[in-house]
């Protein structure tokens, strides 16, 4: 399987980085392959352009702005994605790449007639989110209804390929975490990854 993993958070020594690299040696361990894409490394730029919003609903829409991504999303099996989650949301960086690069005429297609968009991103049959957050479950779960799983589930995965397999691993109360805990989440991941088939 290709996978492609997507990495949203500035620091190289942060707590993302590491989940990512278990992510990646855990996959390539198993036989797949992992093409790495550290959005802050390769200086990607998240916001949408003045041409890229006038031509939203233009068909052809023109991804040549992010063409090299747009390939590289299309190549994968698989999409896994690694980021914290900052005031119940996602890293800008990240909302950006959804932005610009999940655009008309990769993910969907507008149904001009019903308003309704038709998932076009059926080559990518898993999509997997690993994330972190500085409060604690319940304040994310049950306070915030977890925005970012209903965003990513229903908002973004759902809407691209009906029939993807969506998971999520989420380490919670980030910033009170041992490093115990941080090493029993990194387990958690690799025994996950594991089974991915």
């Amino acid at each position: 399987m290709r996978v492609l993993l997507v990495l949203a958070h500035p620091l190289p020594e942060s707590y993302a980085a590491s989940v990512a690299r278990t992510v990646r040696e855990t996959l390539e361990a198993g036989g797949h392959a992992v093409d790495l894409l550290d959005l802050y490394a390769e200086d990607f730029d998240p916001r949408l352009t003045e041409k890229e919003r006038r031509g939203y609903f233009d068909s052809p829409y023109d991804t040549s702005e992010v063409a090299g991504l747009v390939e590289r999303l299309k190549a994968a099996d698989a999409l896994m994605l690694v980021f914290p989650q900052w005031w119940f949301n996602l890293p800008a960086v990240l909302k950006g790449f959804f932005d610009r690069v999940f655009a008309p005429g990769v993910a969907f297609r507008h149904d001009k007639t019903g308003g309704r968009i038709i998932p076009q991103l059926t080559n990518i049959r898993h999509f997997w989110v690993f994330t972190t957050t500085g409060s604690p479950w319940w304040i994310v779960k049950l306070y915030m209804g977890d925005p970012v799983r209903r965003q990513m589930r229903r908002g973004i995965a759902i809407f691209c390929n009906r029939k993807v397999r969506f998971r999520m691993l989420a380490l919670h109360d980030m910033d009170r975490a041992t490093d115990d805990k941080r090493r029993r989440h990194l387990e958690r991941v690799r025994t996950a990854l594991q089974a991915l088939r």
